[in-house]
């Protein structure tokens, strides 16, 4: 950033298919070293075990049933976070890049 404050960065992780052991070794990095994870519920609950203990955990929801953020919202809390300098992770249950979403 210009005015001397670091910039954080935003890492998009994929959780995988289901099994919490089949996350890659670079998304464990990730959580391990992570200020703020942004979770949605197809994530296994248990990879959150990775993360810091006083990380940020923001759960948006992604629901077809239950109230879920507006990707606009979360899109400004990752931006948001990085800006204050936060390393951030945005976990995504699946592979993010399926059907275009990442």
């Amino acid at each position: 950033m210009t005015d001397g404050q670091i910039a954080g960065e935003v890492w998009l992780v994929g959780a995988g298919p289901g099994d919490p052991g089949l996350l890659t070794v670079r998304g464990r990095e990730l959580l391990a070293t992570a200020d703020v994870v942004v979770v949605d519920r197809l994530a296994a609950a248990v990879l959150l075990d990775a993360a810091p203990p006083d990380a940020e955990i923001i759960h948006v929801g992604k629901s077809p049933t239950a109230r879920s953020w507006a990707q606009e919202k979360i899109n400004a809390v990752l931006v948001d976070r990085a800006r204050a300098g936060a390393r951030v992770v945005r976990l995504k249950g699946g592979d993010p890049y399926v059907l275009g979403r990442g």
